[in-house]
């Protein structure tokens, strides 16, 4: 038993899948603390700038990440040293293009009234600044299946924020500035630790080399669309929500989104385990093995998710005032939850066709169809505004371009090799139930 036990926590999903609930508990309870002692105003600005930055970074780690796994997995050493290099190199320029535009908006900052974009302009180049060096190590790490490693960065990033929120309640000295500064403060304590370990492979930049920097660069330029499709729905919901129905508003809205952490710990976790496996096999020409890694990552989750979203949704008034407290109960956050759950059997197909899609070469489509998500989208939250007048109508809108995103994705993949949508139902089922098996607790099995 002992000896499933331990082949258990040493095995990479495992590692992957707990380093994700770990990091995303830490993250709730970051927002417990920062919920219950800001005021919605004030909790709602806080949402607003931290959306719209981790908004703008994806165009850094979009365009860095899958491309860096992609050319550096299963590298040889000068291969890899030549690509991380190529990958410090641009991380370095779109770190510092970002910068400038941070640093020169400070001389307009009197004209900007929303209190939430002026943080971001303020503060978000000197994040992108001391994020930069853990960014790139996260990205040696998982391109090398080195979980444990990728668990104790995000530990020393978010279990340091936490440690600081807690120190500025204790003390009575919790407000937004101070909440932004420690923000800062963890950012530049993990890349420093990044550093001192040598995770983050610095000293290649020495081995860049034009032809990859140009390889990392146009294969980035389309597969930035990938992550953007992770991020950019919810942050036009955030700044639809903050211009036309205010703070508080976007503090109640966030609440019941956060909570699909449940569903995105599983939904992350699988995605850094299947890419490496992804690009083996198209490294490898195998078409079939490329589909089959996919739906047995996107089915397993789907299936995953089920019960998932039934407990969620019976249970969704509990959890919302154990982060929000007593000022959340009765609002519509429960009910914003709740809808989010019922569409969550959508997005693991969704999100596996487009990493898929970025591994076989195609982050072209993947750049379009961000592009009509978007519109569809936009386009649905302001029908969803206008019908409703409240939160309800841009939750409802969520489903529009989650399936079009997944009709087009679909769509992609049969160009590439045919198969069946429900069949990946089917196939996760039967993984899930292999899985299962394989890690079952108890007597040896005689076969």
């Amino acid at each position: 038993m002992w000896q499933k036990v331990y082949n258990l926590i040493k095995n990479k999903y495992f590692l992957s899948l707990a380093g994700n609930v770990i990091m995303s508990g830490l993250g709730l309870v970051t927002m417990t603390l920062i919920y219950r002692a800001l005021s919605k105003s004030e909790a709602g600005t806080w949402v607003f700038f931290q959306s719209v930055l981790l908004l703008v970074d994806t165009f850094r780690s979009g365009f860095l990440t899958t491309a860096f796994i992609k050319f550096y997995s299963g590298a040889s050493k000068e291969r890899s040293a030549e690509v991380a290099g190529s990958a410090w190199t641009l991380g370095l320029a779109i770190t510092g293009l970002l910068a400038l535009i941070s640093f020169s908006s400070l001389f307009f900052l009197k004209y900007v009234e929303d209190d939430g974009v002026a943080l971001f302009f303020k503060w978000s180049g000197l994040y992108y600044l001391v994020s930069l060096p853990w960014f790139l190590a996260t990205c040696v790490i998982q391109s090398e299946q080195q979980f444990g490693k990728l668990l104790y960065i995000r530990l020393c990033n978010q279990g340091s924020f936490v440690l600081f929120i807690a120190i500025l309640i204790i003390t009575g000295r919790v407000n937004l500035p101070y909440v932004i500064f420690f923000y800062l403060f963890s950012n530049l304590i993990t890349s420093i630790y990044a550093l001192f370990k040598g995770w983050a492979w610095i000293t290649s930049i020495r081995q860049r080399s034009r032809k990859t920097i140009a390889e990392i660069y146009h294969f980035g330029k389309y597969s930035v669309g990938t992550s953007l499709s992770a991020n950019l729905f919810s942050t036009s919901d955030t700044l639809i929500i903050n211009f036309l129905l205010g703070k508080p508003a976007l503090a109640i809205y966030n609440l019941g989104q956060t909570l699909m952490q449940l569903v995105e710990i599983p939904l992350r976790s699988f995605a850094i385990t299947a890419m490496p496996e992804l690009a083996s096999a198209f490294n490898q020409d195998n078409r079939s093995g490329v589909i089959a890694i996919m739906k047995k990552y996107a089915g397993m989750l789907s299936v995953l998710l089920v019960p998932v979203a039934l407990l969620g949704c019976a249970l969704a008034d509990v959890p919302i005032y154990i982060i929000g407290g007593g000022k959340y109960v009765g609002t519509e956050a429960a009910n914003v939850f709740r809808l989010f759950l019922t569409f969550a059997i959508l997005f693991p197909p969704d999100r596996f066709f487009a990493l898929t899609l970025d591994v076989i070469h195609r982050p072209k489509v993947n750049f379009y169809k961000v592009l009509i998500m978007l519109a569809v989208n936009i386009s649905s939250d302001f029908l969803g505004y206008y019908l409703t007048g409240s939160v309800y109508g841009i939750a409802f809108a969520t489903v529009l371009p989650i399936l079009t995103g997944t009709i087009i994705g679909y769509w992609a993949l049969n160009k590439y090799i045919k198969f069946s949508y429900w069949n990946i139902f089917s196939v996760g089922y039967q993984e899930t139930l292999a899985f299962v098996k394989q890690n079952k607790f108890g007597k040896r099995s005689n076969n």
